[in-house]
């Protein structure tokens, strides 16, 4: 997916929960779970992101901050304001184990370790608390912190911790032999407040292993110096011999930092913002590659799917969106494609339609569960034409993030003309990012060249 011109299309819109959406994220397997201050957790299915039957997880007295599969999938961990940290099976929607520090002050962040054996819980009493997943029990306690723990993650080994508190300072723990102290403590990781960290999940001993017992990894931060940096990690196992040396700073939010996230190739890394945006960066040399703008408020969370084509965001404006993640080489050889077997082909506008083949549309879209609805209600061709959003609601349609896409989709319809069936494309599901188009005639444009005056005088000689 490494590519200096990404291109990023909205894909889909959740918009379920009524309050702040706090966290997102995919799992390994074919879900997505979003978490939300409204004190519910929500599971989507991610083959058309509809809800999974045992969604909403309902458990939390209060905010819901943070939610994170298991390695496996199998088991979501959430945790609140409430003081709990709950383990769900996501087959059943039930709660395995309902777990708390003892302090049962408010729980900010969980993570599972790599290999599940472990979770790990910051709160607010400033303390790390590590689980074992198999007995539901505590193991290890992790005092050091003196303020409330927001940020924390495993080493891709399961071997180390690494922490970020409110104060800003970094803190390394052993997670394998239980040294209390911590390893390596780094004062000033980020003026004003750490917000999140992760370990890129392939950078060094991650991918590969080494004889000597001395291992490398990266982890990035972020904080409320509206940065991100990237920190490299030697450790030998077994020892309290830590190096953890500063490699990147990466500037280019003009707000605090909320989350990172990295993609799990670890070629890139997203990262989110109070500014409302989030920004895709070249993981390893940490070149801006991508701004990704539609949030109307403070972008919370972040997280790619397994595949990397997608990233998910979540904000305060109480929706979680589904980003297509490609670049510009793959997106005009897909145009190519599709024009070259529209030229090849007879075509039939979209007014001629049939209800038939309206409801083949539908399929084409990934959203062939609403063909009875369409077929009782004689959608066809014109009628789809004309349909609104209240329109779709009455005959049964009742995921907004549905109705979005429908209309977006309809949209691509209008703007590109008559528009065969191309099943094997994501051009009428997800459509050609707007500024790919001419703003005049709106086709897809080659080579553009920006120069405002220019423009400018040609769309002012255009309308008259």
């Amino acid at each position: 997916m490494m590519s200096n011109k990404l291109v990023t299309s909205l894909y889909h819109t959740i918009g379920a929960h009524s309050s702040d959406v706090n966290c997102v994220a995919f799992s390994n397997g074919d879900l997505l779970a979003t978490a939300s201050a409204d004190k519910t957790a929500r599971l989507w299915n991610t083959d058309d992101f509809t809800e999974h039957k045992h969604s909403p997880l309902c458990g939390h007295q209060y905010y819901v901050h943070c939610c994170t599969f298991s390695p496996f999938g199998t088991t979501l961990a959430t945790c609140s304001t409430d003081g709990k940290l709950i383990l769900w099976d996501v087959k059943t929607g039930k709660k395995n184990a309902v777990l708390h520090h003892e302090s049962q002050n408010s729980i900010r962040v969980c993570r599972f370790s790599p290999n599940s054996n472990y979770i790990l819980t910051g709160s607010d009493d400033e303390l790390l608390c590590m689980w074992e997943v198999s007995s539901k029990k505590l193991i290890r306690t992790f005092a050091g912190h003196e303020a409330s723990v927001v940020g924390c993650d495993f080493s891709p080994d399961s071997n180390f911790i690494v922490s970020g508190s409110c104060n800003g300072d970094l803190q390394i723990w052993d997670a394998k032999f239980g040294h209390g102290k911590c390893l390596k403590y780094i004062d000033e990781g980020h003026d004003l407040g750490v917000s999140c960290c992760q370990f890129s999940p392939t950078y060094g001993s991650a991918k590969f292993s080494s004889d000597n017992g001395t291992v490398t990894f990266m982890f990035a931060s972020g904080g409320q110096d509206d940065l991100i940096k990237l920190w490299n990690f030697q450790a030998v196992l077994g020892s309290a011999a830590v190096s953890i040396n500063l490699q990147l700073t990466l500037k280019g939010h003009s707000g605090p930092v909320t989350c990172c996230s990295y993609s799990h190739d670890g070629s890139l890394l997203a990262s989110g913002s109070i500014d409302k945006t989030v920004r895709l960066w070249d993981a390893i040399h940490g070149n801006s590659l991508h701004v990704i703008e539609g949030h109307v408020r403070y972008v919370t969370s972040c997280s790619f799917s397994y595949d990397g084509l997608f990233l998910v965001s979540g904000s305060n404006d109480r929706t979680a969106v589904i980003w297509k993640i490609t670049n510009e080489d793959e997106l005009f050889k897909n145009i190519e494609r599709n024009q070259s077997q529209c030229d090849t082909e007879e075509v039939k506008p979209v007014n001629k339609w049939s209800v038939e083949e309206v409801c083949k549309w539908l399929e084409d879209i990934g959203l062939e569960q609403y063909k009875p609805s369409f077929e009782q209600n004689a959608i066809d061709g014109t009628e789809l034409e004309v349909i609104t959003d209240s329109m779709l609601q009455q005959i049964g349609l009742e995921a907004m993030g549905h109705r979005n896409k429908i209309l977006r989709a309809r949209k691509i319809l209008q703007q590109g003309g008559p528009v065969k069936f191309v099943k094997d494309t994501n051009m009428l599901d997800v459509g050609v990012p707007d500024e790919f188009l001419c703003p005049i005639t709106r086709e897809v444009m080659k080579d553009p060249v920006i120069a405002e005056g220019v423009y400018l005088a040609l769309l002012f000689l255009h309308i008259r």
